[in-house]
């Protein structure tokens, strides 16, 4: 047998539903990591009225804006993915095909939104 020496995850051909999953841990992991620089944006913008057109400038620029619709996904994704798990707690979905389904429900909606609420803010 040619067995493999290292793990190569590039070539798996994981499941939608594994892909969601793991989706869901590193959104999970990014709102936790942006938790300290959404304090710190929030307090500075409620220093004074500088401070606050700082801070507009900031999310207003490309960075700024992409870093929002980075952590606008992880929120939406980890939401959306959070109500597939008490679903599935609830034994709904629980089958091979409800769980893909599932997931692309789950990727189908995140998107969704996210199209709807950055075209609501332009």
């Amino acid at each position: 047998k040619k067995r493999p020496i290292y793990l190569n995850l590039t070539r798996i051909n994981m499941p939608i539903a594994a892909l969601m999953s793991i989706l869901h841990r590193a959104s999970g992991v990014l709102l936790f990591l942006a938790i300290p620089f959404v304090i710190y944006f929030f307090e500075l913008s409620l220093r004074s009225a500088q401070e606050f057109s700082t801070v507009t400038s900031l999310l207003n620029s490309t960075p700024g804006k992409l870093t929002l619709v980075v952590i606008l996904w992880a929120l939406l994704h980890h939401l959306f993915a959070g109500i597939r798990y008490l679903l599935l707690d609830v034994h709904i979905g629980l089958t091979r095909d409800g769980a893909r389904v599932g997931a692309w429900i789950v990727f189908g909606a995140e998107a969704l939104t996210l199209l709807l609420i950055v075209g609501m803010l332009r």
